[in-house]
């Protein structure tokens, strides 16, 4: 789940920021401190504002200024259960790799649908008896079911597409076309039985 969270630290401000406007010279150090830093809130995106400045503090021997600052940050934080869309970005045989924003998360094989899957020379997965193919740059739904995140090159999320409204996106567009002809069939039944009464 993405979200803009107001944050307060002691922002250091090394010598050569110290150029610049001093909200941008602070900007800069934020950046550099935490974009693309993987934290108790999740991972930092961007720094989209610096809301309020204290005095700056010199420490003897260091060169920077340190200052107490509040700022907003855009993180990503996945959630457990969360359902999530995304691209297939690269097929295994155990499984795929869905680029879900800025963290790929992985749907084992077992996961991938009710049904025996089969690796392909071609570089996808096919279910045995239903014949759908995963393949790469197919979009998908699916719900994260396990999570983590030690640090950002050993982020993992562990995601299923087993579940009901979940798949490729096609799948789930043919499972619900199917199931509006099995309605709209079961409706007419009843008209017809109706009128047969009468």
């Amino acid at each position: 789940m993405y979200s803009i969270l107001e944050l307060k630290s002691n922002i250091r401000v090394p010598p050569q920021f110290l150029g610049k406007k001093l909200k941008e010279a602070i900007k800069s150090a934020i950046e550099k401190e935490y974009i693309g830093a993987l934290g108790k809130h999740g991972l930092f995106l961007a720094i989209l504002d610096v809301k309020e400045i204290g005095e700056g503090t010199i420490i003897p021997g260091d060169g920077a200024v340190y200052y107490e600052t509040t700022f907003e940050a855009l993180v990503y934080r996945p959630i457990l259960q969360e359902v999530v869309e995304g691209f297939v970005s690269e097929i295994m045989e155990f499984g795929a790799f869905i680029r879900i924003g800025p963290i790929d998360g992985l749907v084992h094989v077992s996961q991938v649908m009710d049904d025996y899957v089969n690796y392909s020379e071609a570089g996808a997965l096919q279910g045995k008896e239903s014949k759908k193919v995963l393949k790469v740059k197919d979009k998908v739904r699916a719900r994260i079911i396990a999570i983590s995140l030690k640090n950002l090159r050993g982020a993992k999320l562990g995601l299923t597409m087993r579940q009901p409204g979940l798949g490729k996106i096609e799948w789930i567009e043919a499972e619900k076309k199917k199931e509006t002809e099995e309605t709209k069939e079961k409706k007419e039944k009843k008209q017809t039985k109706k009128k047969k009464k009468k």
